[in-house]
């Protein structure tokens, strides 16, 4: 199968919070979306961790090559970033956990890892009236990011925080309050991709009301993929 055409002429990029870490957000990413969308509809899906709170399918190699090159450019373009050769990860995604049933972390804003090069990639596939994606910052830290060395007074703030508030009720991340502040939002337009830091705290915009259909055609579609300097 061919690679999809990837437009990137229309993006912009924002300074989000105190931090001010970039977030870049394109307009009218595949040149045919409804293609892609077709190779969601015929892969597999399946729930591979604990962590992510519906099921995902692996995209095309093709895809992939395509998505590295895409975030390689931007990267170069507007992060000011050298990173040469770009590898990556990437997963057709569908939130489908009921809010009743999520996990007490899947309650909370996360983060994907230390690596301050890894960058992480959403696509939007889908037209329900399910949000887009939110960052935060810990009202007792501070923190937009989380380093490796930043995770101690991140975790025992968190830990702190739990026990004075009680758990986030089980449904998916509102305003954050009153352990987390919510700073930012991209919207979830669809065939529009954000760029951001992996260790920015953010999390999905679901809303608690709608279905969270498993089917790629009327559930909430996305690519998710995380990206770093290949060496």
């Amino acid at each position: 199968m061919n690679p999809p055409t990837l437009n990137l002429t229309a993006r912009t990029v924002t300074d989000i919070g105190k931090e001010r870490f970039k977030l870049v957000e394109i307009s009218n990413l595949f040149g045919e979306p409804e293609v892609v969308i077709e190779q969601a509809r015929i892969s597999h899906f399946e729930r591979i961790n604990e962590h992510y709170p519906g099921v995902r399918a692996p995209v095309s190699g093709a895809l992939l090559s395509a998505l590295c090159t895409a975030v390689r450019d931007i990267a170069e373009q507007d992060l000011g970033l050298s990173v040469g050769t770009i590898e990556g990860d990437a997963w057709f995604s569908i939130v489908t956990r009921e809010p009743g049933q999520l996990t007490p972390i899947q309650r909370l804003p996360h983060f994907d890892g230390f690596d301050e090069t890894q960058l992480a990639l959403m696509i939007y596939l889908n037209r329900t009236d399910h949000g887009g994606t939110a960052f935060y910052r810990q009202r007792s830290t501070g923190l937009e990011r989380v380093c490796e060395a930043d995770f101690p007074a991140y975790r025992q703030s968190l830990e702190n925080d739990v026990r004075a508030h009680g758990l986030p009720a089980a449904q998916y991340m509102g305003d954050g309050a009153p352990i987390f502040e919510r700073i930012a939002a991209s919207s979830a337009t669809f065939n529009s991709a954000i760029i951001y830091p992996g260790n920015a705290l953010h999390s999905g915009v679901i809303d608690n009301t709608l279905e969270l259909s498993p089917d790629p055609t009327r559930g909430r579609l996305t690519i998710n993929g995380f990206f770093r300097p290949a060496g």
